[in-house]
């Protein structure tokens, strides 16, 4: 347990904090949040000692660890990545020589009566269980399973530290932090750098974490899914909430109605009692009452409105173009980086009006293909072709970073507007909240979020139907994700978006292609359907039987849903067997025996006592699902050979 008692911090003369105090329990899942500004990593410094507060003090029990990951600026280099990792150790191996140095007294000693020799043996219990309790007896087990975890290949071992770019040394780092199993783990933005698969292993991983945990995270389904508390920065105090962050959000809303309401009550009884004041300030009868009511005023507690940031992104992507039906198509293609092969053989179709997510582990080629598709980057073999009247416009995930800090933010604009578009920078800046002189800032020394929203500014410059968004959400707060998200929802285009962000993704794609182990699948739905499939696939669930593959393509119409047989051709192009024809009989083969299984699922379902056992019926509906979706599958797949049969023919 952990207390921070009457902290206070300023710079500049202004408070951001002033004498606030909270606890941190044993096993607290705890979200800090607060504006941009309001303290959030700089309480976390305090706690790790990193920097002093100027008043108050940290109590905290003896031996009570503190790790630390900071939101960038990781830095490893000069050894292998295995040994990097092992160096999280170093308090184990010296636990294991004390344990050592133990030992050897204990066999020294004869007198085994002796006070010195209890204490021996009970100093030797002590380490072997702190020794155990760090995982002393498993350690390379543990590196295997976190590194597997947070996407590393066993051939990373070897690798030099310094090869790996920023994001993947931040998740050397976390490695490193998760396996020194701190009793306080403090995490600055700690998914800016995972991808989806990582992201779903780290949650997984912080709900069974053995401590406490601090966090400051954008990722909303993040911190819904892993906090039991949120802690509040707010005008220099601080808000405990029990809950997760969709809870804060709640209570926090309705708190801060209360206090408005409480602060008007307030605020008319003041004027009232200053009214009385007034009136008989000079009338010798009232006196007394006027005295009183002064020294009423000045023993009044005060009620202070904390400071509302209203101000929110405004926008809306600019008409899209008309385009063809199909705007992007991809055949045969293959990406090779010298011997490194990215991809391989892959099609995929692209259609007008689709939001597609790019899913799967970094490395997977998912912003590679994104660039190719832009026009930033060209195919080792294949063919990417653009369909009638496609415009481009392409966010990379590094752009904020890539702009010239020696620019202001009108200029760096400026250079992307032409013609009329110009007339209306200001404005379109005042929407981005770069208002009146923050228009003349220079860009170094804006925040990410800040040159984040300069980089989404510059991309409404130029209309276009296909937008290519790489990470775009990584330094937006959550308020300019909804407003980023809300304006694709109304975007009339395309777009391809590379993105972790569940939240953000959850409701807005309607096509997920999977990259994974060189090759892209493309799923139907949204987030929660790739989810679900990749569940049943990796649990070997209802569809285990049915290894169909679904194709890019898909055109027809699928065939009634009951048990009747297409029609067959009465004569053969060809005297030897046709394989379409057998991968037809196949299909129509599982879609009979699918069939059959719905009905039976359903036949179960309809039972009036079929609800009374919710475990049973769960899984049934589970099942069912799977079913249903496995039929879907099918009958595309049929559509789609029968299609290809046609053209044969």
């Amino acid at each position: 347990m952990l207390f921070v008692h009457n902290i206070s911090m300023q710079f500049g003369g202004e408070y951001l904090f002033d004498d606030v105090s909270f606890v941190i329990n044993d096993r607290d899942r705890i979200g800090l949040t607060g504006v941009n500004g309001a303290g959030k990593s700089t309480m976390m410094k305090i706690l790790t000692g990193e920097v002093e507060a100027e008043e108050g003090e940290i109590q905290k029990p003896k031996d009570f660890t503190v790790g630390y990951l900071p939101q960038d600026g990781v830095q490893l280099h000069g050894r292998p990545l295995i040994d990097e990792v092992n160096s999280a150790f170093e308090a184990i191996e010296e636990l294991k020589l004390q344990i050592e140095n133990v030992q050897r007294k204990i066999e020294e000693y004869t007198e085994h009566t002796s006070a010195e020799y209890n204490d021996l043996i009970a100093l030797f219990g002590d380490l072997h269980h702190r020794f155990d309790h760090h995982g002393g007896y498993s350690i390379q087990s543990q590196v295997s399973t976190v590194l597997d975890g947070l996407g590393f290949r066993q051939s990373d071992y070897i690798r030099l530290t310094e090869e790996f770019s920023g994001g993947w040394q931040m998740r050397i780092a976390l490695a490193k932090l998760l396996l020194q199993k701190p009793d306080l783990l403090l995490l600055d933005e700690p998914t800016n750098h995972l991808d989806i698969e990582s992201l779903t292993w780290l949650e997984d991983w912080l709900k069974n974490y053995d401590g406490a945990i601090l966090m400051v995270s954008h990722d909303r389904k993040f911190l819904d899914n892993l906090t039991n508390r949120t802690i509040e920065i707010s005008a220099g105090d601080v808000f405990a909430y029990d809950g997760n962050y969709s809870t804060y959000v709640r209570v926090s809303a309705e708190r801060r109605e209360l206090l408005k309401s409480a602060f008007n009550n307030q605020q008319k009884k003041i004027a009232d009692i200053e009214k009385f004041i007034e009136r008989f300030r000079y009338k010798s009868t009232k006196a007394r009452q006027v005295q009183s009511r002064v020294k009423m005023l000045e023993k009044m507690q005060r009620i202070e409105l904390e400071e509302e940031n209203r101000s929110k992104i405004h926008f809306r992507f600019p008409p899209a173009p008309n385009s063809g039906v199909v705007p992007v198509e991809i055949s045969n293609a293959t990406k090779m980086y010298d011997e490194l092969l990215v991809f391989k053989e892959v099609n995929l179709m692209i259609e007008r009006g689709d939001k597609i997510a790019f899913l799967g582990r970094n490395g997977e080629g998912k912003s590679t293909l994104a660039k190719i598709i832009a026009g930033k980057e060209q195919l080792t073999f294949g063919e990417c072709t653009f369909g009638y009247n496609v415009s481009a416009a392409y966010f990379a995930q590094q752009q904020a970073e890539a702009l010239d800090g020696n620019k202001t933010v009108f200029q760096t604009v400026d250079e992307e507007a032409a013609g009329d578009t110009r007339i209306n920078l200001r404005s379109l800046l005042g929407s981005f909240l770069f208002q009146g002189d923050d228009a003349f800032k220079y860009v170094r020394v804006l925040s990410g979020g800040e040159k984040s929203r300069i980089a989404l500014a510059k991309m409404l410059l130029k209309p276009a139907n296909l937008l290519v968004l790489d990470e775009p959400t990584n330094h937006l707060d959550m308020r300019s994700k909804a407003v980023l998200k809300e304006a694709l929802q109304n975007f009339t285009g395309t777009a391809i978006i590379v993105s972790h962000d569940r939240d953000f993704l959850d409701g807005l794609v309607n096509k997920v292609f999977d990259f994974k182990d060189g090759a892209v699948k493309e799923y139907l739905g949204g987030l929660q359907d790739w989810q679900w499939k990749k569940q049943q696939v990796q649990s070997g669930g209802a569809m285990e039987s049915l290894k169909v593959k679904q194709p890019a393509k898909v055109h027809n119409t699928p065939p009634p849903k009951d048990n009747r047989q297409p029609t067959q051709k009465k004569h053969n192009i060809r005297k030897k067997p046709d394989p379409l024809k057998n991968k037809i009989t196949q299909l129509e083969k599982l879609i009979a025996e699918t069939e059959t299984k719905k009905t039976e699922l359903e036949s179960i379902m309809a039972n009036p006592d079929f609800y009374k056992d919710g475990g049973v019926s769960k899984q049934i509906i589970t099942d069912y699902n799977a079913v249903k979706s496995a039929l879907t599958d099918l009958y595309y797949e049929w559509a789609a050979v029968n299609e290809q049969l046609e053209k044969t023919q």
